[in-house]
């Protein structure tokens, strides 16, 4: 399907990214409220599931672009976001980690495949890739490395492996702080899954990989299992959002007319500069970037675009 790039405010379809930053908006002749720039499509595609009644097990993807204008920018970060985004209408009884596990490989799979086959094209490119990913929850990196912070461990985890997919992103650990922020509407990061005899959180996650470049874990793709109705209301009040349920879309959760599903982004830039083995996301990325960056980059040798 054809991805907005704008959509009008105040219908809960808009990502706000947890709240930590603003879309830009402007205003048109035909609508007393704003239309805003989309940060992404995460609920946009349930909507468009339910609106067009998708069955189960089928799903949509689209060539999503995003202006995120509060963003660091750095070495992975611009102010412009391309994705290829995607969902997919699920069952009751497929809202598990066994699922979503079944998911990420499939993923990680065309990634595994795609570089394998560049490498043998391109004699330039050396950086090997794992053939299978390893998972691990956020409850547990916690527990194997106390004293890191988020970001420090999955450096550790990812070089270790080469390919991992973090489990569980948005629910508080055990020092009362979540691995990072996760938005209250779209992931399900808090219902409880068995795994033996341990119970987790969360049905959403990461797929990193480790930059060999910047001996850095590299985040490829964010996804996740969507939130329910039960899931939904924890959440929301979890983070003292219940405004948010006068919203339409919202309320379509609650009342269980949207259908369940899974769904993610997988960056198009990243990934390119994973696969092409490049430094800097301006390599494989038109986009703009403060004075320091272009002159450190200079010195570096790298090209930005």
């Amino acid at each position: 399907m054809s991805a907005p790039k704008f959509l009008v405010a105040d219908t809960g379809l808009l990502d706000d990214l947890a709240g930590t930053q603003t879309p830009v908006s402007f205003k048109v002749k035909f609508s007393e409220k704003p239309i805003e720039i989309v940060h992404s499509l995460a609920k946009w595609k349930r909507f468009m599931l339910g609106e067009f009644k998708f069955p189960i097990s089928k799903g949509l993807y689209t060539d999503m672009d995003a202006i995120r204008k509060d963003e660091i920018v750095d070495s992975t970060h611009s102010l412009y976001v391309d994705q290829w985004d995607w969902e997919k209408v699920i069952t009751t009884k497929e809202r598990d980690i066994k699922y979503l596990k079944k998911i990420v490989k499939q993923i990680y799979s065309c990634i595994y495949e795609t570089k394998i086959s560049l490498t043998k094209k391109y004699s330039s490119l050396e950086i090997a890739i794992p053939k299978r990913i390893h998972f691990i929850h956020s409850e547990d990196l916690q527990r194997f490395y106390p004293s890191l912070t988020p970001k420090e461990r999955e450096d550790k985890i990812t070089e270790k492996y080469g390919a991992v997919f973090i489990i569980g992103i948005g629910y508080d650990l055990d020092d009362s702080k979540p691995h990072d922020i996760r938005a209250t509407d779209y992931d399900d990061w808090s219902t409880i899954q068995k795994i033996g005899r341990k119970e987790t959180h969360g049905l959403n996650g990461d797929i990193l990989v480790w930059d060999s470049l910047s001996k850095k874990a590299l985040e490829l793709s964010s996804m996740g299992i969507r939130v329910d109705k039960d899931s939904l209301m924890f959440q929301l009040k979890q983070k003292k959002e219940e405004h948010k349920l006068t919203l339409d879309y919202h309320k379509q959760i609650v009342s269980e007319k949207l259908p369940l599903s899974v769904g993610g982004g997988i960056g198009q830039s990243r990934l390119s500069m994973f696969l092409l083995e490049k430094s800097h996301i301006g390599e494989v990325q038109s986009s703009a970037w403060p004075k320091e960056i272009i002159e450190e980059s200079n010195k570096r040798g790298i090209p930005l675009l």
